[in-house]
């Protein structure tokens, strides 16, 4: 049996970087990982997304430009067919072919000890990989998650995605079925939508991006439908049927059925943690298959987890400060997770960023908490940069005078956002952040009448 510090489970985002840590920081660590060093993000999922949704915003923009004066005419653009194909091979290229050749190497030359397969917890202080035994430690779990397939009648007889295979796939169907209207599910239906495709989003919920801000979410259906999204809230899809020329047919809970070439899976992730052989270690997942885990990212005595695997906030930016947590910890600290200000983000075109809590969210967590808006459409620099304008809303603790949720629709919010994100970690007092001046004209200025109104609302 071979020895180490610290085996982890799961070369993704979080696991990736807290093998590089501990090894740098002279620790024995092997890295078990039966895909791609670096997890989805890099390969199928955060960055080959973001390229395509570059490229569509780049098509989409340049249909403007006579508009826009960057022209006196418009310009003549190619087929979508080709269109797409450009942008696929940029994808590519960002995602390195989806090889995992230079990440893995750089983790190597760290001093970490990369194992390729599938790892399984064979008992206390025992991984194995195959026939190789892993002594540990500690343990740190790293697995991520996997697509939800939907239990749905017909759906194994019918042409389907999972976003992971959506964004590997060179192919631009004519139709697309999107089933779910989360982040990844809008993305994806404006990508395809821009290229040409005919595109139906699904939901069976009441509103798209479900846990945000009810205005913000309108604000992003009617953008999609703007871009020629056909988008259906308190829809399910019923069941499928094969259709002529493989298509498939999909009957809906509103009696309506649609035919299309091919039908994308976005109702969410699960963590992974089946066949892992924790529970020969006493764990037992939660009830949504995950590990829980306390504030230190600790299971249990020398058993840790980090990243998607704890369903906690599960962004590639929270499993990359999971690794901070959890390495402090391993290294001798006391490093504690804190979530209220975990950002979150849609990349549309614009795109829809938020942070802590919205009004029904504080209040059900017993807080009393006050909102005011700001149409992004009133800000100078809404004019010059084409006039897509959007909304911005803000929710304050009215006792303890804090902003502690914000919630925007509008050109590079999620960059804008960062100011509500320290605000609420550093619990900046409103009366402090209606004195901030912002640089004229840009689109942060939106903060300034929505702050000034929450401050006249806060308990004195």
């Amino acid at each position: 049996m071979e020895n180490f510090d610290v085996v982890v489970l799961g070369g993704g985002s979080a696991g990736e970087s807290i093998a590089h840590q501990l090894a740098l920081a002279g620790r024995r660590v092997a890295l078990v990982e039966s895909l791609r060093v670096g997890g989805e993000c890099p390969y199928v999922a955060c960055m080959p997304s973001k390229a395509l949704l570059r490229s569509a915003e780049a098509r989409t923009a340049a249909r403007r430009l006579q508009e826009l004066g960057g022209a006196s005419m418009a310009p003549l653009l190619d087929s979508d067919d080709l269109a797409y194909q450009a942008a696929v091979q940029r994808r590519d290229e960002i995602a390195d072919d989806r090889s995992d050749a230079d990440a893995a190497q750089r983790l190597q030359d760290t001093g970490v000890e990369l194992v390729r397969g599938q790892g399984t917890v064979a008992g206390q202080g025992l991984v194995t990989v195959g026939g190789r035994e892993l002594g540990w430690t500690d343990l740190v779990v790293a697995t991520g998650s996997r697509p939800v397939i939907p239990v749905v009648p017909g759906l194994s007889e019918v042409p389907t995605w999972t976003s992971d295979e959506a964004l590997s796939a060179d192919v631009r169907p004519r139709s697309l079925l999107v089933m779910g209207g989360g982040a990844v599910g809008c993305e994806l239906a404006q990508v395809h939508v821009r290229f040409g495709v005919e595109v139906i989003l699904v939901e069976s919920g009441p509103q798209l991006i479900g846990r945000e801000e009810p205005s913000i979410a309108a604000e992003l259906a009617e953008l999609l439908r703007t871009d020629g999204v056909e988008v259906l809230l308190d829809t399910a899809v019923e069941r499928f049927e094969q259709a002529p020329g493989g298509r498939a047919k999909v009957y809906l809970s509103d009696g309506t059925s649609r035919v299309v070439e091919r039908v994308l899976l976005a109702v969410g992730r699960t963590p992974t943690t089946a066949g892992l052989g924790l529970s020969s270690v006493g764990i037992e997942v939660g009830e949504k298959g995950e590990l829980v885990v306390d504030d230190r990212l600790r299971v249990r005595d020398r058993v840790w987890a980090a990243g998607d695997v704890t369903a906690l906030a599960p962004y590639t930016h929270t499993a990359n400060y999971h690794a901070r947590v959890l390495v402090t910890n391993l290294l001798g600290g006391d490093a504690r997770a804190d979530y209220r200000a975990i950002p979150r983000a849609v990349y549309t075109d614009p795109p829809v960023a938020s942070v802590g809590l919205d009004e029904r969210a504080a209040t059900a967590a017993g807080v009393d908490a006050v909102t005011a808006s700001m149409d992004v459409g009133e800000v100078a620099r809404n004019g010059p940069e084409g006039g897509q304008g959007g909304r911005l809303v803000l929710t304050a603790d009215r006792v303890r005078g804090v902003l502690i949720g914000a919630a925007a629709i509008g050109p590079r919010a999620d960059e804008w956002l960062g100011e509500a994100v320290l605000a609420i970690r550093a619990e900046v007092p409103l009366a402090v952040l209606t004195d901030v001046v912002h640089a004229f004209p840009t689109f942060s200025e939106a903060y300034e009448p929505p702050l000034r109104e929450l401050a006249s609302k806060v308990v004195s």
